[in-house]
């Protein structure tokens, strides 16, 4: 895994402990997110920390720019947060959610 440089103080708008902040989109669609550290470690997420470092290098000031599209990260967040309810609940749905492959629409240069 890429080594992340997330610098402490990340804008003028402060972030709870145990989260940081995302800019996500480009140009007019760009919005931000402020989204659990726990993120980083999900395979879907680093599927998009991939896409940003070759779009933007890693050594970025401030928040992490996804080039991904405002809904297709809304999408992988909601991924996430399934996963993570699904493992945190008493109850596992024979796999559901693990080991699929998903795919979703980044910008390139």
């Amino acid at each position: 895994m890429p080594h992340i440089h997330f610098h402490h103080h990340q804008g003028r708008r402060s972030i709870p402990k145990g989260y940081l902040a995302v800019m996500v989109g480009q140009g007019g669609e760009q919005q931000r997110f402020v989204i659990p550290v726990m993120y980083v470690n999900h395979p879907l997420f680093m599927q998009l920390l991939k896409a940003s470092e070759e779009e933007y290098g890693f050594d970025q000031k401030g928040p992490i720019n996804i080039p991904c599209h405002v809904e297709e990260f809304r999408h992988v967040r909601c991924l996430i947060d399934k996963e993570t309810a699904e493992h945190h609940g008493h109850h596992h749905l024979h796999g559901h959610g693990h080991g699929h492959h998903h795919q979703f629409l980044c910008f390139k240069a």
